[in-house]
């Protein structure tokens, strides 16, 4: 177990140390991604729009904001990590050596959750700037912080096991992930929407993801919470266990 752990600690320290060592390109260009939609959607046109749930509108989706830069970062530094060692071909050592998958698949899996948390913590203090910001609960906002960057750096895990060149680290999330995102509550209130569309949305797993971290902030929820924490946990199990089979199997990963 202690030889375990080493592993784990040299693979996650190498994933780390590599996202602060180039933070200009990892840290800076989200947060001011993320910052542009505070101006433009908060204070530009929030300053328009009529209260959502007693709260303004900039208060509104500012966890949200906060939740899409967690999602999108924890999955790109996952997948773009996992893919470069298979490019490089040093993901071959870690298979032949007696490290366990599970300590390989957590080891990248860290550093992607150091990323997404570490932009969600300065989108947050960046929020600041345009709006006091209430924490309602400390606990849940960390559970679902916690659990959201740990589900979307295993997807971004498997994505990096299929993807044959770099265009294909960039398809699930521009054409799935952004999508589900935007529509995934960040900008708005389900209950604006009619019954039927209020049904559809629910399908959307980003739904219970930006409202549970919502709750955390606000005290206001869309969606029950215990839903919200069991769909999570299922995720994470499911795709752990994805991460588990394909290096089992050697998908994509073996010559």
């Amino acid at each position: 177990m202690k030889e375990n752990l080493i592993s784990l600690g040299a693979i996650a320290r190498k994933e780390i140390i590599r996202i602060f060592r180039i933070w200009i390109q990892t840290l800076v260009p989200p947060v001011i991604t993320i910052s542009l939609y505070f101006v433009i959607f908060g204070s530009f046109i929030g300053s328009q729009l009529r209260e959502i749930e007693g709260y303004s509108y900039m208060a509104f989706i500012a966890p949200g904001l906060i939740m899409m830069s967690i999602i999108t970062n924890s999955y790109t530094n996952t997948v773009s990590s996992f893919f470069s060692a298979k490019f490089q071909r040093n993901i071959e050592e870690l298979l032949v050596s007696p490290t366990p998958n599970w300590v390989i698949i957590l080891g990248y899996v860290s550093g992607g959750m150091v990323r997404g948390l570490s932009v969600g913590l300065l989108v947050s203090l960046v929020s600041l700037v345009f709006i006091r910001l209430p924490i309602h609960s400390i606990f849940y906002t960390a559970l679902f912080g916690l659990l959201t960057s740990f589900v979307f750096a295993l997807a971004g895990m498997i994505n990096g096991v299929f993807a044959r060149k770099f265009d294909d680290i960039s398809i699930i999330p521009t054409f799935v992930i952004t999508p589900l995102t935007y529509l995934g509550g960040v900008f708005y209130s389900l209950s604006l929407l009619p019954g039927f569309w209020q049904v559809v949305s629910k399908v959307n797993p980003i739904v219970y993801m930006v409202n549970g971290f919502r709750y955390g902030f606000l005290g206001v929820s869309d969606i029950s919470i215990s839903v919200g924490l069991v769909m999570l946990i299922l995720f994470a199990v499911a795709l752990f266990s994805a991460n588990l089979y394909l290096l089992k199997k050697g998908i994509g990963v073996r010559t």
